[in-house]
């Protein structure tokens, strides 16, 4: 199902797609086992403009809406979601504060470097006592004359080991809290007081670099506030609204990679003398995830339409992502299980995605976060 996609989304659809198949399938072994993307990736990867997807053309990006941003992370939800987080993170969560909220020598500074690749961007708002609870965080900056002294610990934070620009959530008020006394930083790397943690050992996304910020009294210039003082919390909503359309097509390309995987391997695996796919409970399965992954599909699309356009779809974001996330799952664990043994095999493809996919009910706002939110817009 292509939803009559425009032509010029179509045509980046098959590029990328053509890079996943061509340039990214034969390295998959590779980022999975060594944990890392090797560089003619991520030169390829500079080569097609993945790193500047949404930031527009005056900054040196493509200016992709998030129609497009949706096509291209399904595309590269069917390799390891490890590639894709490397320079997605660029054109999502990583650069859509300074894209809402930058000032004009912000943009100047910052966009063309990102949208190149020449330099890499996360987003720090996770801490060890702040997950799903956001606005708990605890890291705190304090004005001293046309600085802010940073004091605090960030955690879990993807691309943080490598990052070039960081927009880091903190407390500016804590009398205040969410509404005012939360507020967005733009830190470079080295800046003195900042140390960028080793790589985290993890289940999956392997490739992906995630680890600690630790800031101890680092300072940074008043310039490099993001909007207005006390603003952060809003930019966080807007942003994770953003990154959870990313999630959920990434969900999406994973989804439909393990549901082709299964069917292949239930035509061609013969037992009791005939294909597996000739059993009603392996039709089952096969049945329940073709249905799942097309009203995700769906849900997804249209989502990413009506945010060319319309704001406030936090609530339609966190569904999407709600959803999409758990296809991902349940498609991966039905391939798994009509694999079989075969299904468990490091050398099986669905064995990585199975691992992949459980970070999609976690990342950006966990399952249960997205249900306490959907619920909220209706309960109250």
């Amino acid at each position: 199902m292509d939803w009559n996609l425009p032509e010029d989304i179509r045509i980046l659809q098959h590029t990328v797609r053509r890079f996943v198949e061509r340039e990214a399938a034969p390295a998959k072994d590779i980022i999975d086992q060594e944990e890392r993307i090797p560089d003619e990736l991520v030169l390829k990867a500079r080569e097609l403009g993945l790193f500047g997807l949404t930031i527009p053309e005056e900054y040196g990006g493509s200016g992709v809406g998030p129609l497009g941003y949706a096509v291209v992370r399904e595309q590269l939800g069917r390799t390891n979601l490890g590639l894709g987080s490397l320079f997605l993170v660029n054109n999502g969560i990583g650069s859509k504060g300074i894209l809402m909220e930058g000032t004009p020598e912000q943009k100047e500074r910052y966009l063309p470097s990102l949208a190149s690749g020449e330099k890499i961007a996360c987003f720090a708002l996770t801490e060890p006592e702040a997950g799903s609870d956001a606005a708990a965080i605890s890291t705190f900056a304090r004005r001293d004359g046309d600085t802010y002294v940073l004091n605090g610990i960030k955690r879990f934070i993807t691309n943080g080991p490598i990052a070039d620009v960081i927009t880091v959530i903190a407390v500016t008020d804590r009398k205040l809290g969410p509404k005012g006394g939360i507020s967005a930083f733009i830190v470079e790397k080295g800046a003195h007081g900042l140390t960028q943690g080793k790589p985290e050992k993890k289940l999956g996304w392997n490739g992906s670099p995630t680890g600690e910020l630790i800031f101890e009294d680092c300072r940074v210039p008043s310039e490099n506030v993001l909007g207005k003082v006390g603003d952060g919390f809003a930019i966080v909503r807007k942003t994770l609204a953003f990154g959870r359309l990313g999630v959920a097509a990434t969900a999406l390309g994973a989804a439909q990679k393990v549901f082709e995987l299964a069917c292949e391997y239930a035509r061609q695996r013969v037992q009791f003398g005939k294909p597996i796919a000739a059993n009603q409970f392996v039709q089952g399965m096969i049945a329940d995830s073709a249905v799942e992954i097309t009203a995700a599909r769906h849900m997804i699309y249209d989502l990413a339409t009506r945010m060319e356009t319309e704001e406030n779809l936090e609530v339609s974001a966190s569904m999407a992502k709600l959803y999409a996330s758990e296809v991902a799952g349940r498609a991966a664990d039905r391939a798994v299980q009509i694999h079989g043994g075969m299904g468990y095999m490091k050398e099986c493809e669905v064995e990585r995605f199975y691992r992949d996919v459980r970070l999609l009910r976690i990342v950006e706002g966990t399952s249960e976060i997205q249900r306490i939110l959907i619920a909220r817009k209706y309960l109250t």
